[in-house]
């Protein structure tokens, strides 16, 4: 058995204090059943971290990435994440959620508290601590108090 971390791409998509969140499937046997996490994937063999998250924003909500910075990599035993960050210049309604139970907007609020109300899960559904470290991370670094 491999026990080798994985290595997955995610990215933080922000618009006028909201920020882009995948709902999870809530099914045995993935990380984070249920939980809002940010969108991403696999990086697949001989891919760049950069190369996969395009990648995966493209498949998992149809939107191809504006211009994006790295923001950090986060390790632990089973996952390394490798966090990119760049501004959704569409509406919602122009993404197409092909990966997931549900997409939203969270606000600040919705980050600190951990936890947003799903219209899809039709009830207030947590964030995944990990996910919402990074997000609190990426709002501190970046925004003004």
């Amino acid at each position: 058995m491999n026990n080798q971390p994985i290595h997955v791409a995610i990215a933080i998509l922000y618009q006028k204090n909201k920020f882009l969140m995948q709902l999870r499937d809530n099914i045995p046997g993935i990380l984070y059943p249920g939980y809002w996490a940010l969108f991403g994937g696999h990086i697949e063999p001989g891919e760049t971290p950069e190369v996969a998250v395009k990648r995966e924003i493209l498949e998992e909500i149809g939107y191809i990435l504006p211009p994006f910075g790295e923001f950090g990599c986060y390790p632990d035993e089973r996952v390394v994440r490798h966090v990119f960050h760049a501004p959704l210049s569409v509406e919602l309604n122009q993404l197409v959620l092909n990966e997931g139970w549900d997409m939203g907007l969270l606000t600040l609020e919705n980050i600190y508290q951990g936890s947003c109300y799903s219209q899809n899960a039709g009830e207030v559904r947590p964030l995944g601590n990990v996910h919402q470290k990074i997000m609190l991370d990426f709002i501190q670094t970046y925004q003004q108090t």
